[in-house]
């Protein structure tokens, strides 16, 4: 048995919520429903313009990982924080969720902050993101444990790490490690804009590596150039071994082989939509590590997305081990 079940590889962020009206995005120019980068001195102007304000340690694969840690799996992650603030409050409400967290931060004189994202949720739940990604798109090879991603017997890659000038070097560093050591790889395409700005590499990465994809389907579709869910179910099948397709209220598509699985989700009501990828990830990741079979596994997802779109903030507030048991599985 392996130290860990997952190893999460990502960005380390500290979210700031704050609830806004579509009139606010209109006024600040905030593109909604998606994630923007922005420099340190957006940063600066769209706080200063936020109402109040919760300030959660995030990062899309720390969400996932925190998720997978309260069901109780043995987790690590690995994200880069610099020396202050921030960066504290991180490292603390990672290694308190249950995880292993040792990245070594960057020395407090670092011109680059811990990253932060602002998200700004609208009375639909639906949530703009704008992303300043600090010291965390810094993560290099250098932060790779060779020795800690052998003791995994899955990683998981997120996909928004493809910006950093080193951090796909960083992840080929991880996976040799992993798979030398008879690991898995997996991987969150993340966002529509990162996989056309990454197409090639991510289809390199997955046909060479990759066990398990995680996408919605606005991601799915991007990496295959298609507007079309099936064209791209299709695809998608020559390239991965397993992929995981979150269809929003519809619930999830499973793709294996030639063979695929359609598993809907109860209805309710959104919130706040941050995190629900994330959260499906740690449920799914949860039943694979588990022994669940592949029904299973999207059931637990799609329960622990949906713990955590009924209530702002993208970390699980209820008990998802209850929850996960009173569905049966």
């Amino acid at each position: 048995m392996k130290d860990f079940q997952v190893v999460g590889i990502g960005n380390a962020l500290v979210d700031i919520l704050s609830h806004v009206e579509d009139a606010f995005l209109a006024e600040n120019g905030v593109e909604k429903g998606v994630m923007t980068l922005i420099d340190t001195a957006r940063a600066a102007q769209l706080y200063d313009r936020m109402g109040p304000a919760r300030e959660v340690s995030g990062g899309s694969a720390a969400n996932t990982i925190a998720g997978l840690a309260a069901l109780g799996a043995r987790t690590a992650y690995v994200g880069k924080v610099r020396d202050d603030q921030l960066g504290a409050i991180f490292a603390h409400d990672i290694r308190a969720q249950g995880a292993h967290f040792a990245t070594p931060p960057a020395p407090g004189d670092h011109p680059a902050e811990t990253g932060r994202c602002l998200v700004m949720v609208t009375p639909d739940g639906e949530r703009s993101m704008n992303t300043y990604l600090g010291v965390s798109e810094l993560l290099a090879p250098a932060d790779i444990d060779p020795a800690l991603m052998a003791r995994a017997e899955w990683i998981y890659l997120e996909g928004y790490r493809f910006d950093g000038p080193d951090s796909q070097e960083a992840f080929a560093r991880a996976i040799a490690a992993c798979k030398g050591a008879g690991g898995h790889v997996s991987i969150t395409l993340s966002d529509p804009f990162c996989v056309e700005r990454h197409r090639d590499a991510f289809l390199a990465m997955i046909r060479a590596d990759v066990d398990l994809l995680f996408a919605n389907e606005h991601e799915l579709k991007a990496l295959y150039r298609t507007d079309d869910l099936d064209v791209a179910l299709r695809a998608v099948r020559a390239d991965a071994a397993l992929c995981a397709c979150t269809v929003g209220p519809r619930g999830a598509i499973i793709v294996s082989g030639e063979d695929r699985l359609h598993v809907p989700t109860d209805p309710v009501r959104v919130v706040d939509a941050t995190g629900a990828g994330d959260l499906f990830a740690a449920g799914f990741l949860h039943g694979l590590t588990t022994g669940r079979d592949l029904a299973a596994c999207a059931r637990m997802g799609c329960i622990a997305a949906a713990e955590v779109i009924g209530h702002v903030g993208a970390r699980p507030e209820a008990d998802l081990r209850g929850l996960i048991a009173a569905a049966g599985l």
